[in-house]
């Protein structure tokens, strides 16, 4: 082996450039992941589902920087809940043919959740028919996918802070395991803050809540019902917050309807102003604004209704714009009940058939209890149907 020596340099300075040259190294290693971290904090373009085929696809969000020092969003450590980790039918139950899953709410006269109930304690019957309970769960401490639906049409601009503060608290009380995302809605809904467990994303996104536009009320709930199935949980829930009519959906009422009953997905809302809406005379609209007529006081309380009642979920109606504190209560009573329900599993009898099944949940030891569970089921490959039951729908 031939050695080479270097003239006039001696062992204490090679050893000097040698260490140099090795921490020069690790710097420049550890630049490389930091950038790589960077990198992957820009935030993705945010789809606007069903603008495709229109001059942009996609919306530019400005980025939501963590803000500093004692004004950090940070989501408040959830308290631990005593109760089953996620509880999932075997895979051969979920495979077979006609199985479906609902989520069941019993609640006492007073208003009060009836917990503690065991799998013998329900009956579940399908087009007036018995049906055997093949899978129970209590939902103590069970995860949802959840989709939060704001309304920023131009009527809320008064309530936007107000909606801020509500879902905020909403988020807060939520399992910190469940899977979250986030749409506005005026005249075209708007993808916030896609599906996450991160809940301080969601928090930082409300900031982007402004009104302006009209209301399409039916396309956003459509979209949300689509995009709820992605969630990573079997159960799926959604909540809606809007003020005002649907002025300018391309989906109807029927649309939305049968939506929800292929879905499955429970539809929370809460309306905010005057269900009668008297008016003040006719509205007036030039290009996204609407001038006269009374919207901001006009909420349409009976679809919101007949969505939640279709799905055993419920409507919260607060008739004071300015009651803020009545729009906290009603996001915290909701994720209470998400916590305080019932998941039952069960096979439809000749799913090959397919077709639209009534659906009844009865508990028998609790005379006078309330028990709120989807009014039915679509079963098999053909679609729900097109026409509201004058039943579900409040009449001709």
């Amino acid at each position: 082996m031939t050695t080479t020596t270097i003239p006039g340099i001696g062992r204490s300075l090679i050893s000097a450039l040698t260490a140099a040259v090795i921490g020069l190294a690790i710097v420049i290693g550890g630049f490389a992941p930091a950038a790589a971290q960077q990198g992957s904090s820009i935030p993705a373009p945010i789809v606007i589902p069903g603008s495709q085929g229109r001059e942009t696809s996609t919306l530019e969000l400005p980025s939501m920087p963590a803000k500093q020092g004692g004004d950090s969003l940070n989501i408040p450590p959830q308290v631990p809940q005593t109760g089953q980790e996620l509880v999932l039918p075997m895979r051969e139950l979920r495979q077979q043919p006609g199985y479906e899953q609902v989520t069941v709410t019993v609640t006492e006269p007073s208003g009060t959740y009836v917990t503690g109930l065991q799998k013998e304690d329900f009956k579940l019957y399908m087009d007036g028919q018995q049906r055997p309970i093949q899978f129970f769960r209590q939902d103590l401490n069970t995860p949802v996918s959840v989709g939060i639906l704001v309304d920023t049409s131009g009527s809320m601009t008064p309530k936007i802070p107000q909606a801020r503060a509500a879902i905020a608290q909403f988020l807060r009380d939520l399992n910190d395991k469940d899977d979250v995302f986030l749409f506005a809605f005026s005249s075209h809904p708007f993808l916030l803050q896609p599906f996450t467990i991160n809940h301080d994303l969601v928090m930082r996104r409300l900031a982007l809540l402004h009104a302006y536009g009209q209301t399409a009320l039916f396309d956003v709930i459509m979209q949300g019902l689509q995009m709820v199935q992605r969630g990573r949980y079997d159960k799926k829930a959604l909540l809606v917050v809007t003020d005002g009519m649907d002025n300018t959906s391309a989906s109807t009422v029927n649309d939305v309807v049968a939506q929800a009953r292929r879905m499955g997905v429970l539809v929370y809302s809460i309306g905010i102003g005057d269900p009668n809406g008297s008016g003040s005379g006719p509205a007036v609209s030039i290009g996204p604004f609407v001038f006269g007529g009374d919207d901001s006081e006009h909420v349409d309380a009976e679809t919101l209704h007949t969505l939640s009642t279709e799905t055993g979920a419920r409507t919260y109606i607060i008739r004071q714009a300015g009651d803020g504190e009545a729009l906290r209560r009603a996001c915290e009573n909701i994720s209470l009940e998400l916590r305080e329900q019932y998941t039952i599993g069960f096979l439809a009898p000749d799913p090959t058939a397919g077709g639209y099944r009534s659906l009844r949940v009865d508990v028998p030891g609790k005379s006078g209890a309330d028990v709120r569970v989807r009014k039915g089921i679509e079963v098999g490959g053909r679609s729900a149907p097109t026409d509201l039951d004058p039943s579900v729908a409040g009449g001709p």
